[in-house]
């Protein structure tokens, strides 16, 4: 069960369970849409603050969004200006949210080859590999700690690469993961325990590697991915009239 089917999530929120694979993906493609509307309802330039004529907004630069999906509608503008992004960036799993629409796509594959091969037909500007890891702790080889929690439940399939052994293992695939991919994201067995042996060992191999960088102080999440700023879709629109 992922945290989409359970009931007690679904509570949080004041809503019911959104049943079956097919809703989920219409759920997250509404999703998106809502999200990438509200973040185009202020145009950049449409915070005045001009204390001469005590204007704060240009409201012919405010728009109002009109969604109407099959649980739920929004109307806008967004409470707040757009921010510096520009756009929300998206990542998302192929087939649950099209690929026109995504920044990321999150591809899966249990070996290289798959992966490799999701990659290269993911059709979106990033992509990122799903990678489950285990590894070698100085109390217990990663193969012992699966088998420990595995007497409790199992470690379920869910189709991703999975790497369980030491550090520089994992290194070493990431090394060949980076000719098929823009990065990864890591899902440690137990955050606890992994995510040390990542901080320590893994993260300074690879930054000596050159397969990482530290973002720049005060950089978006967009730039650092090296995606462009999305153009507001009212603005382009503006534009595009003006020019006929």
């Amino acid at each position: 069960m992922t945290e989409e089917d359970r009931p007690e999530a679904a509570r949080v929120w004041g809503r019911p369970v959104v049943d079956g694979a097919e809703a989920r993906a219409r759920e997250s493609r509404d999703g998106v849409a809502v999200a990438r509307a509200l973040w185009d309802s202020w145009e950049d330039d449409a915070v005045i603050r001009s204390v001469a004529t005590s204007r704060y907004l240009d409201r012919d630069r405010l728009h109002y969004i009109d969604f109407s999906g099959r649980t739920y509608s929004v109307k806008g503008p967004a409470i707040v200006p757009r921010p510096p992004q520009g756009q929300v960036v998206v990542l998302g799993h192929p087939g649950t949210v099209p690929a026109e629409a995504l920044d990321v796509a999150l591809v899966t594959g249990r070996d290289l080859t798959a992966v490799a091969a999701a990659a290269a037909a993911a059709g979106t500007p990033r992509v990122f590999a799903e990678v489950e890891v285990a590894l070698d702790t100085p109390d217990a080889t990663g193969a012992e700690r699966v088998a420990d929690l595995e007497r409790h439940a199992p470690w379920a399939d869910q189709g991703r690469l999975r790497h369980i052994g030491s550090a520089g293992q994992l290194v070493a695939l990431l090394d060949e993961l980076s000719a098929h991919v823009d990065g990864v994201r890591l899902r440690p067995l137990v955050l606890d325990e992994d995510l040390t042996i990542l901080s320590q060992l893994v993260i300074p191999a690879l930054s000596q590697r050159r397969l990482i960088a530290r973002p720049l102080p005060g950089t978006s999440l967009r730039a650092t991915l090296g995606l462009t700023r999305p153009a507001n879709r009212y603005a382009a629109v503006a534009v595009q009239e003006d020019a006929r």
